[in-house]
């Protein structure tokens, strides 16, 4: 086995020539400022520091740079600055749908989209609003008005496209989940929200697998008492039909044609309600408004992640992560939505790279699991497909190791812009990410983002910089939450982010901030590890031990016992054919100690079959440490709260494995 090259953080490795930094929104957004509002800055930073220090010159700004449709009065961009309870442009009205329409064009596609069984095709801006109108007609007729909640089971796919977009013309509000989630996930989540219609999926093919989700469904609907009528979309088999008390899609789109219209609503009016991972108790219902979103969406896509009218962006990802709605949001600048439902891994893990280059990709985004799995598979996408047109990768979901930054450069594309973001279904958006003016050093994040007061605070609450801190916002970002569903005197919201620093957002993630303002995530504070009175984050030390070709996954944990001793175990997933014997764990405590220091070395290394993950692909550090503690599954995670609960349950049995055998030890 061959272990990748070792890279340091740090380390430069695209710097964007003359040419592709002319070419960039950013630049053109500079100009902007300086011809219609006579402000220049030297760099990014100082861009930066004006956006967060005059918020509501920077918000008005982009409201105006991209001729937002917001009615109303505009004056009042920020009538109260305090967290929680910040208001923004209270009296002004805008619409979602209608913000995205107006980039409707004949000479690109609106959607494109592939699946494991079907072949690729596009979905023209004529077809997609002549759908959408259908789909709200139909909605309408079912009694669907300003403020009902329309909850969905789909695939990403178009007709889930069509149904968010009807569903915010309307004024109503949209959920959906995956249909990989299991029965309890779904009612726990929708249950919330009293919705009015569901519109599922009869079942979907993963991996080359069918799906048949309709007993579910039909389970749903004896749960969720508030469903009026249910929408099936046959998916998985064509010929499928609704039962009893359920419409066809077919028949919600084939009333009689009328044109789109668009429900103008107030700012904060809720868009979409997203939901926390719910590994504990209810997942949080976050509603987000119209507004909100609009704005946020369009200065991160625009600006940060470089979309131009006419690019092709594609994320993977499902509906039921936040990362689809942030991808819906390149819409709102022009860009073309680019889909794909299936297994990212079948047949194999260049079948993402052979739909970017057939769909002519321009922004491909994934997570750093993903880019991880692939390089450790030994995949070169670069050399296996046309990627012409390929002009940045995109990032997200935990860590990108300093590794897998080199990787990228090396095995996908020499001159390509690598966007490592970091943000959260709090926000639907990203804190800190790309900026397309900068250079990219490995295992770093390029800067902050515009209108985002991100800091590092200290144990003492002050910021530092070159420290590791707390991630805090300490300024009101757009996005925020309008609130959480159930929570009328606003605690539950209180207490999940302002907890610790009143007046401001602690988001629970380390961040350094480097001297020349780019940043680097070390992990979820929740969860850091604090071995002889040092703290340090877990990602560190997974960036050393999954870059060893032996190691495909990894979950570090800090036990505080009784008596003030500290056991921090190293679970290890291990590569086909390898056995944890002497000389592997020597080995991996070797490159440990060499890369990070002695007291980073765990105190054991156990094989596990499985690492615990979230449905959207985070470690279940915390509910492992619970268990670790003596604490049962059900205590500690939602079973539909993970990807695989046959993980979890394994830890389980560890954990009372590893409780039995210390009361019965001598």
């Amino acid at each position: 086995m061959t272990e990748p090259p070792r890279i340091q953080e740090g380390t430069l490795l695209w710097t964007p020539s003359a040419d592709f930094v002319a070419a960039t929104n950013l630049v053109d957004y500079l100009g902007w400022l300086e011809r219609e509002r006579g402000l220049r800055f030297d760099d990014y930073v100082a861009l930066w520091r004006w956006s967060v220090d005059d918020l509501e010159a920077f918000w008005s700004s982009i409201v105006d740079y991209y001729d937002i449709p917001l009615r109303g009065d505009r004056s009042r961009v920020l009538g109260r600055a305090t967290m929680p309870g910040a208001i923004w442009y209270e009296g002004a009205e805008i619409n979602y749908a209608e913000a995205v329409f107006r980039h409707a064009s004949a000479d690109r596609p609106a959607l494109v989209f592939r699946s494991e069984r079907q072949a690729l095709r596009t979905v023209s801006w004529a077809e997609l609003e002549t759908s959408v109108a259908a789909a709200a007609a139909g909605l309408r007729r079912l009694g669907v008005g300003r403020g009902d909640r329309v909850v969905a089971v789909l695939p990403n796919i178009p007709e889930a496209v069509i149904a968010f977009l009807a569903c915010a013309s309307l004024g109503a509000i949209w959920a959906s989940c995956s249909p990989d989630f299991g029965t309890r996930s779904l009612i726990d989540r929708f249950a919330q929200i009293s919705p009015k219609v569901l519109i599922a999926v009869d079942g979907y093919t993963y991996g080359g697998k069918p799906f048949d989700r309709r007993q579910v469904m039909d389970e749903i609907r004896v749960e969720l008492s508030t469903l009026e009528w249910t929408v099936l979309v046959p998916y998985l088999d064509p010929a499928a039909t609704p039962g009893p008390g359920a419409g066809a899609w077919a028949d919600l789109i084939a009333g009689p044609a009328e044109p789109l219209m668009f429900e103008s609503v107030p700012f904060d009016h809720p868009l979409w309600v997203l939901y926390s991972s719910g590994t504990t108790g209810l997942p949080k219902a976050i509603v987000h408004g119209h507004g909100g979103v609009v704005l946020e969406h369009s200065k991160v896509l625009g600006l940060h992640c470089d979309v131009r009218p006419g690019d092709r962006m594609f994320w993977f990802t499902t509906t039921g992560w936040m990362m689809w709605n942030l991808l819906l949001g390149s819409l709102l600048v022009g860009g073309t939505t680019v889909l794909y439902d299936g297994n990212p891994g079948y047949p194999n893990l260049g079948v993402l790279w052979e739909m970017a280059a057939e769909a002519g990709v321009t922004l491909f985004g994934t997570s750093a699991a993903f880019l991880g799995a692939s390089m450790k598979a030994g995949v070169r996408p670069g050399a296996e497909h046309d990627l012409a047109r390929l002009r940045a990768i995109g990032s997200t979901g935990s860590p990108l190791a300093p590794e897998v930054f080199g990787w990228v450069y090396d095995a996908i594309k020499p001159d390509v812009w690598l966007v490592s973001l970091s943000g959260g279904t709090d926000v639907a958006s990203a804190f800190v990410g790309g900026v397309p003016t900068l250079p990219v050093h490995a295992g770093e994040l390029q800067g902050r983002s515009l209108g985002a007061r991100v800091e590092a605070f200290d144990g003492a609450g002050q910021s530092v910089v070159g420290k590791t801190g707390e991630l805090v916002l300490t300024a009101p970002l757009p996005s925020m939450p309008v609130s959480f569903w159930n929570d009328p005197d606003g605690t539950r919201y209180r207490e999940s982010y302002f907890e610790m620093y009143p007046g401001v957002w602690r988001h629970g993630d380390w961040i350094r901030i480097t001297d020349r303002g780019s940043a680097v995530i070390e992990g979820r504070s929740d969860s850091t590890l604090n071995r002889q009175g040092i703290r340090f984050g877990t990602s560190e030390l997974y960036n050393v031990v999954e870059r060893l070709p032996e190691v495909l996954d990894s979950l570090v944990i800090g036990l505080e016992l009784p008596g003030g001793r500290y056991w921090m175990p190293l679970f290890v997933v291990l590569a086909d054919g390898v056995e944890l014997d002497d000389d592997v764990a020597a080995r991996i405590k070797a490159s440990i100690r060499a890369a990070l220091s002695q007291r980073h070395v765990p105190d054991a290394i156990v094989a596990a079959p499985a690492i615990p993950r979230t449905l959207t692909g985070k470690k279940m550090e915390v509910p492992v440490k619970r268990l670790l503690l003596g604490r049962r599954l059900a205590e500690v995670a939602a079973r539909g709260a993970t990807a695989d609960p046959a993980a979890l349950e394994w830890f389980e049995a560890f954990a009372l494995e590893r409780a039995r055998s210390m009361i019965e030890a001598p």
